[in-house]
């Protein structure tokens, strides 16, 4: 049991890597609210985040957001559940409708290894942190 919990932390450790070197390097992210802001801020993803609940829940001006923002391509980043996942559809739609790229790789593979456990990113980082607590490890060492 251990050790598949530590393949799966090892994962989701790996792609949060890759997301906070992205964000630094000035991807937009965009999540459902506010809550899921803070929890990548505490994840130490410090680039750009976009709440779509921040804009009223307006697709529309999230879309215009990232567009007046000129990025072609945009990581979505919203919850598993299936609002989420209906927000994440239209996002698509209208984006691409604009000729920018949704880059959805983050999602699916958040998605795939935590779908059952964790509907919302607001609940990631305290989900690491009772993982570590499981492991008696320090997964997120040097994570604020």
């Amino acid at each position: 049991m251990s050790g598949t919990l530590e393949t799966r932390i090892e994962k989701i450790s790996s792609i949060l890597e890759n997301l906070r070197d992205e964000s630094l390097r000035g991807a937009v992210i965009v999540v459902e609210g506010k809550k899921d802001v803070f929890a990548l801020r505490k994840l130490q993803i410090r680039g750009p985040v976009i709440p779509a609940k921040g804009l009223g829940g307006n697709i529309l001006g999230v879309v215009d957001e990232i567009e007046k923002r000129g990025n072609r391509e945009v990581i979505l980043l919203l919850d598993f559940d299936r609002r989420g996942r209906q927000l994440t559809s239209r996002l698509i739609e209208n984006l691409e409708a604009i000729h920018i790229k949704p880059n959805l790789v983050y999602w699916k593979e958040l998605s795939r290894l935590l779908g059952r456990d964790l509907a919302e990113i607001e609940g990631l980082a305290n989900y690491l942190q009772t993982l570590d607590k499981k492991l008696g490890k320090n997964i997120l060492d040097g994570v604020e």
